[in-house]
């Protein structure tokens, strides 16, 4: 069954997850303070989330936000608090961060215009029988058999993001 105004709905929601994206990845890479850029980066992962499931993809989607958001920026979180509160200052101008920033902005531009001139020619790849509806149990079997290299590689970058944080944690506690 079809509800009038449904494509409307779906429309609104891809455009606001592209929005949390392009928001978050902003917060990011524009903030002056480091707790703040983890906020952009979860904003940023929470969007790309969505995307995913957008493209029929909920077990990226739940990686996205297990690994990224769950993971590496709590772990993130829990190397700030760790750390020594005391940053320098930045030695960088304005200018030159702008500049930085446009150079940055236009390779996403190229990245995004090559990727998008190889999307608009190819059709669906996915067959018919491979689309899975979502459940815990498809999921759960797909983990277990399908992706069982991918869940170690995640299980393998989430132990390098906690050795990072403590790393980070280390290095702050030993120069007071």
């Amino acid at each position: 069954m079809k509800f009038p105004g449904a494509e409307y709905l779906l429309v609104a929601a891809f455009f606001a997850f592209v929005a949390a994206v392009a928001g978050g990845g902003l917060l990011a890479a524009l903030t002056t303070r480091v707790i703040r850029s983890v906020c952009g980066l979860a904003i940023c992962c929470f969007g790309l989330a969505g995307l995913y499931y957008f493209l029929r993809s909920p077990f990226l989607a739940l990686m996205e936000i297990l690994i990224y958001v769950g993971a590496v920026c709590i772990t993130i979180v829990f190397a700030i608090m760790l750390a020594e509160p005391e940053e320098t200052p930045s030695q960088e101008t304005r200018k030159e961060a702008f500049g930085w920033g446009a150079a940055a902005l236009a390779i996403a531009a190229g990245i995004f215009w090559g990727v998008n001139q190889l999307g608009v020619g190819l059709e669906s790849i996915i067959p018919a029988e491979r689309v899975n509806d979502g459940s815990v149990k498809v999921i759960g079997k797909s983990l277990l058999t399908t992706y069982s290299l991918a869940f170690e590689l995640i299980s393998v970058a989430i132990l390098v993001a906690i050795l990072g944080s403590l790393v980070v944690a280390r290095t702050g506690r030993d120069q007071a």
